[in-house]
């Protein structure tokens, strides 16, 4: 004969049910919520690196920037440094350029070269006859004829006091003035040749690009 079911055995049997029942929803319970950790621990990586990288691109885009102003400002900084350079060099120029072409007159051979260049810019503009060239003290007479005789028609000379250097040859109404005083009128061409023969005989002392 079966023994009739007690009411503890009943009692207990509940609990076991109620027992297993607990620890299945505790279960699901703790592997749900491992679940959501992982993926807010996932998410939460992710969006740390996402920062990171747009932090670190803000930072690499702000230093582009920076390094591009200082290199505008430095570029900015030379050419100023190099316009007062040259402007300090110009006038330096204009300073020695009187005496260094009257250096330049006194002495025979760089007086043969102006005449030369006086000659040639008369031939090339005025009429071959009826020239009359006007000099200063100072230039010997036979110079004067030897230029003379290198003329299709002899040239009448005429002495003017207030020339210190080079000769004015006039013909026809029109002058080539190669004298110091019509040489230093044209200051643009003259101001860039200046620029160009400073700096290159600055350069060998150490000077390029410092202050003159």
């Amino acid at each position: 004969m079966e023994r009739p079911v007690t009411l503890h055995a009943r009692t207990q049997a509940l609990l076991d049910l109620v027992e297993q029942e607990r620890a299945a929803q505790c279960g699901a319970i703790v592997d749900e919520a491992r679940s959501q950790a992982a993926a807010l621990l996932a998410r939460t990586r992710a969006e740390s690196r996402a920062a990171v990288h747009l932090a670190l691109a803000e930072e690499r885009a702000r230093a582009r920037a920076a390094i591009a102003a200082a290199q505008a400002e430095l570029h900015t900084r030379q050419r100023l440094h190099r316009q007062r350079r040259l402007e300090a060099l110009l006038a330096l120029g204009w300073q020695r350029l009187p005496a260094a072409l009257r250096s330049r007159w006194s002495d025979a051979a760089s007086r043969s070269q102006w005449t030369d260049h006086a000659l040639a810019r008369a031939r090339a503009v005025l009429p071959s006859t009826g020239w009359v060239i006007a000099h200063g003290n100072g230039w010997p007479e036979e110079e004067r004829a030897a230029l003379a005789a290198r003329l299709d028609a002899a040239p009448r000379f005429t002495l003017d006091a207030r020339i210190d250097a080079g000769l004015r040859i006039a013909a026809g109404g029109n002058v080539v003035d190669a004298t110091l005083a019509g040489l230093l009128t044209d200051r643009d061409e003259i101001g860039a040749r200046l620029i160009g023969l400073l700096e290159a005989q600055l350069e060998p002392l150490g000077m390029q690009g410092g202050s003159p």
